[in-house]
């Protein structure tokens, strides 16, 4: 009796189960947000005749290459060529947002609407930082997108990309939030969403929508071996496309706030050595003299935990947050120094269009064996210090062991402190080699071409 009432149990429950994998409907949002995405055609000087226009970044092993070769018009040496891409209006009067690698460059814009329209746009505003443009087309009465928050935004929810990848028009794709937060190289402003809806060339600066049609991010890099999707898409997320849309809306740039510090990541090792209960936070290997951190008091070696009261858990964190802060704004920033958290006011300062770190150095000639870093180092001498602009610092001559391989010390570096005590001479390394027990890390500030950076290294144990 009770196996047969089990059975019956197990057969109640199967269509619940059929329901709760069922997937989700895409057709009523495709229907009311399809019209506010748009195609939006770049027109860019060309050097010379191509096969498929628009489509440059085909390669002649993709199977697409040969269809458009044969088929698409060929275009004459000299002549302009559309740079195909998308984009999506934020208001009924013509603001549409899009990638600034889309326009940035363009001669002519030509914004083409789902009802075949087409509109003649002008730049508003382009921020390359965070690779986001705002453009305007004349019109009114326009479909437009709703804005949702990426802040919400769940890792493994459904997205859906809407778009014109290489130049097919509301083209609709689909997948789920693969990641949060997401740092690429050279991308310091943008924690991106990772999505693995396929993304390819002609989906950037469209919308990415939530199951609630609403716009959570705008769709700007793919991770690709072959120029196509695979499965890596990047979009940026929505609050951060929204503000620099609105700086560029009101003022036509955007500002962003300043403290003048290189950071790097915290590891464990270098957590160890600065007695950090776990590695988190933003490590200060050099500050700029005369900069918001320097008039401050934030020092070399200080670990930046939290920056205006929003937690720093690792260094990639730091430059959004400062980023988004306005220059002029007074803020709390907490670090690390010496085995203790210290509490420091600073006045944010305002990012100019353009840095760059000038810094060059040359490296000793002669040097002595320091056993327990299993170095070969010299001291600089006064002209290599005026350089440089140190007080001291020891010039690597040789790697012999291998904790510092491991560590990534290079012949040429130059150590300017161990932890949060400068070196000027190779007495003073050894002074301070000798209270450091055995199989610790400490931590080396080294100067390597232009930047300054801590590396962590482990102490003999013998």
């Amino acid at each position: 009796m009770l196996k047969k009432l089990f059975i019956i149990t197990l057969i109640c429950l199967v269509p619940q189960f059929a329901a709760a994998r069922e997937l989700p409907d895409f057709t009523e949002l495709v229907e009311k947000q399809g019209p506010a995405v748009v195609n939006i055609s770049a027109t860019q000087p060309s050097p010379g005749a191509q096969a498929a226009p628009g489509l440059p970044n085909i390669p002649k092993s993709d199977p697409f290459y040969e269809f458009f070769n044969r088929f698409a018009p060929q275009a004459p040496r000299g002549r302009e060529m559309p740079s195909l891409g998308s984009g999506f209006i934020i208001s009924d009067d013509g603001y549409i947002l899009t990638n600034a690698h889309v326009v940035g460059s363009a001669d002519g814009i030509t914004v083409r609407l789902t009802d075949k329209r087409e509109f003649k746009a002008r730049v508003i505003g382009i921020d390359k930082r965070t690779d986001v443009a705002l453009i305007k087309i004349e019109a009114a009465g326009l479909p437009k997108v709703a804005i949702g928050d990426s802040n919400r935004l769940k890792v493994g929810e459904w997205v859906l990309a809407i778009g014109s990848p290489f130049g097919f028009d509301s083209s609709v794709t689909a997948g789920i939030v693969s990641a949060k937060g997401r740092s690429l190289p050279q991308e310091n402003y943008v924690p991106f969403i990772q999505t693995d809806a396929a993304i390819n060339p002609g989906n950037s600066g469209g919308p990415l929508f939530n199951l609630k049609g609403e716009v959570i991010g705008v769709n700007s890099q793919i991770y690709t071996r072959n120029g196509g999707s695979m499965g890596l898409g990047f979009a940026i997320p929505i609050d951060v496309a929204m503000d620099v849309a609105n700086q560029l809306r009101t003022s036509g740039k955007v500002t962003r706030g300043r403290i003048g510090v290189t950071i790097q990541e915290v590891t464990r090792d270098l957590a160890e050595s600065f007695g950090l209960s776990k590695a988190a936070g933003a490590l200060v290997s050099s500050v700029e003299k005369g900069g918001a951190a320097d008039k401050a008091g934030i020092q070399v070696s200080d670990v930046i935990l939290k920056f205006d009261g929003k937690a720093v858990s690792g260094s990639s964190d730091l430059p959004r947050i400062v980023a988004a802060t306005r220059p002029g704004s007074k803020v709390a920033v907490q670090v690390w120094r010496k085995g203790e958290s210290k509490e420091i006011h600073l006045t944010v300062g305002e990012m100019p269009v353009d840095t760059q770190a000038v810094a060059q150095g040359k490296p000793g000639t002669a040097g002595e064996a320091v056993a327990r870093l299993g170095l070969v180092v010299s001291e600089l001498g006064a002209d290599q210090k005026n350089e440089l602009q140190v007080k001291g610092g020891l010039v690597v001559e040789e790697v012999k062991g291998s904790a510092a391989a491991r560590a990534d010390l290079r012949r040429g570096d130059i150590i300017l402190a161990i932890g949060n005590a400068e070196v000027a001479s190779i007495e003073q390394l050894n002074e301070i080699l000798k209270q450091m027990p055995k199989g610790r890390s400490i931590a080396l500030l080294v100067r390597r071409d232009e930047a300054s950076y801590y590396l962590a290294l482990k102490l003999d144990e013998k």
